[in-house]
């Protein structure tokens, strides 16, 4: 019989440690199965998710390969070779299997994304205190497993980030599935026993559960923030300027990735070219011209070639414009004393 061993989270994210007593007072905690040995990343922040579930309430964690034992357990993650949500079997390794979260995603999931896929809404839910079918849960489930959950999942069976047959400019070992690797017990320890594997284990849950909550409740507390901020100004961006090509944020937020993802999704056309905004050193205001992409440098539309590298009364003069305070060489940036300097600069911008 393989071995067979219980651990519980540590208490960085558990609210009591406690085992199965069986008494009529106390109901026994679910058990959650996951295999012995070397461990994943996706194990360990499934393992972790979970116990986040009202169903899966701090369950113990047991790890095993043993096939009975496992036959026996509430949940099992990353073992048995069963994909069966309704049984709450979570493994990936199968023949045949080919499951992804959806919503335009198409990268294979591992044990942590299809625990995310089943329970992710109500983590977030929880996190944002409102219902499973507030429209803010949909968008944060979305948003996490865009930037957290899907690396974890293509790393873990084994898909490139980039198609190319080309070799990496450079290693890098520092991501979250690297960093949990590194927790396995090394080969050098003369102590293998379960129960400093377990202790590993346990290390490793700890590490990828935090980083996970740091990035939900970034998004709940940043990032669905900044949203609304750029979708009100987004509406609101007629009432600047007729062309509705100019934005201006009431609030300075985090706004490029927000205003790239709305456009698609309000369907905005033409696209926005400048965005203003206060900056809250100087109290100057900022014109931004908008990169074509998110991940390019160029812009849509940038600021006049004749402004580029003026700055103050050079600038104001060129320009017509009282106030200005540069613009950059590359015409991505410039700006204004005032905010109606910064909105004379994108209004005559769009018309050169």
């Amino acid at each position: 019989m393989a071995n067979q061993t219980t651990t519980t989270a540590p208490p960085a994210f558990s609210a009591s440690l406690s085992f199965s007593s069986g008494s009529p007072v106390h109901a026994p905690l679910k058990r959650v199965g996951t295999h012995n040995g070397s461990f994943h990343c996706d194990e360990a922040l499934g393992c972790f998710m979970i116990r986040l579930s009202h169903k899966f309430n701090n369950a113990e964690i047991v790890r095993t390969r043993d096939p009975q034992v496992l036959e026996g357990l509430d949940a099992v993650l990353d073992v048995g070779g069963v994909y069966d949500p309704a049984r709450d079997r979570y493994d990936h390794h199968q023949k045949g299997f080919e499951e992804v979260f959806g919503h335009g995603f198409s990268t294979k999931l591992s044990s942590a994304g299809l625990v995310y896929k089943h329970f992710g809404k109500e983590i977030i839910a929880k996190e944002l205190k409102v219902d499973e079918k507030h429209r803010d849960v949909h968008h944060i489930y979305l948003a996490v497993y865009k930037s957290f959950m899907e690396a974890i999942d293509a790393i873990d069976n084994g898909i490139n980030q980039y198609d190319t047959d080309q070799p990496p400019k450079y290693v890098n070992n520092t991501h979250l599935s690297s960093r949990v690797g590194r927790i396995n017990l090394d080969w050098t320890d003369p102590d293998q026993s379960p129960e400093k594997e377990n202790e590993a284990f346990q290390r490793a849950m700890a590490l990828a559960g935090n980083e996970f909550l740091d990035s939900v409740r970034f998004h709940v507390n940043s990032w669905l923030p900044a949203r609304s901020i750029v979708m009100e100004t987004l509406v609101a961006r007629q009432t600047v300027d007729p062309s509705a090509e100019i934005l201006v944020l009431t609030e300075f937020c985090p706004w490029k990735l927000h205003l790239f993802e709305l456009e698609g999704e309000m369907k905005i056309d033409p696209p926005v070219k400048y965005v203003l905004y206060q900056d809250e050193r100087s109290k100057h205001w900022r014109v931004q011209a908008v990169a074509v992409s998110p991940d390019r440098f160029e812009s849509r539309k940038a600021l006049p070639s004749q402004w580029r590298g003026l700055r103050d009364e050079e600038l104001s003069k060129e320009s017509g414009i009282p106030g200005c305070v540069f613009v950059h060489m590359s015409g991505f940036i410039g700006g204004n004393q005032t905010f109606d300097g910064a909105l004379a600069m994108a209004k005559a911008a769009l018309k050169m």
